[in-house]
């Protein structure tokens, strides 16, 4: 994202004008990270006392971004984006295996990803919510991207006759839901379980979700 001052060009103690704006935004994300993610929370936090955090300055600040909506959003895309990859990585591993054990691979490196530090969840669940229409679209668009991988692995499971053929759409949109309001409501305190047995119940929603009643390996 572009900030509203420009940033300082040449090399400087050893690195690249694009190197130390890069650990710049760095900084700024990983302060955000321990102040949107834990105390006082992204709707407390002022530009001052994240750049403080970051160990920069404000007008380091608007170097590298416009607004704090705007590390809010980088953010939650970064917490995302690890969480893909993992997944991404996982399936890359357990592709070939039965379908049942793909999907705790599947889940258990989402949920590795995820919950390797609260306050990933926190911005991924809570501080994203109501803050914007921008920023509600772009959570909304990157479950999407989720839905959509449900339903590539669902549809190409039904194509090796692992799991039953029909349009997985709405099924994977209303599973989607069901995971990132579980992984919540653990992180919260709510839900008194391991981490391992709230990912076993997830994997059994969705092969309940992929293998109806009375569906078989044998049925058309």
């Amino acid at each position: 994202m572009a900030g509203r001052l420009r940033a300082p060009t040449g090399r400087y103690g050893g690195k690249s004008a694009a190197e130390r704006q890069a650990e710049r935004r760095r900084r700024f994300l990983e302060a955000a990270l321990r102040l949107f993610g834990g105390a006082p929370g992204y709707r407390a936090t002022t530009v001052a006392a994240l750049s403080e955090a970051a160990g920069l300055s404000t007008r380091q600040f608007y170097e590298e971004f416009r607004t704090l909506e705007d590390v809010l959003a980088a953010l939650h895309l970064q917490v995302n984006d690890w969480a893909e990859q993992a997944v991404l990585d996982a399936l890359a591993e357990a592709g070939r295996l039965p379908l049942a054990e793909c999907v705790a691979a599947l889940f258990h490196a989402y949920a590795a990803s995820v919950t390797a530090d609260p306050r990933r969840i926190r911005i991924t669940f809570v501080e994203i919510i109501g803050v914007s229409p921008r920023l509600e679209e772009q959570r909304l668009e990157r479950r999407s991207r989720w839905v959509d991988l449900i339903c590539a692995e669902a549809v190409a499971a039904a194509a090796r006759g692992e799991a039953a053929p029909r349009d997985y759409r709405l099924a994977a949109t209303a599973f989607i839901g069901s995971v990132n309001g579980l992984l919540h409501d653990w992180s919260a305190g709510w839900v008194e379980a391991t981490l391992d047995e709230v990912v076993d119940e997830l994997v059994r929603q969705l092969l309940a979700v992929l293998r109806p009643p009375g569906w078989t390996e044998d049925s058309p």
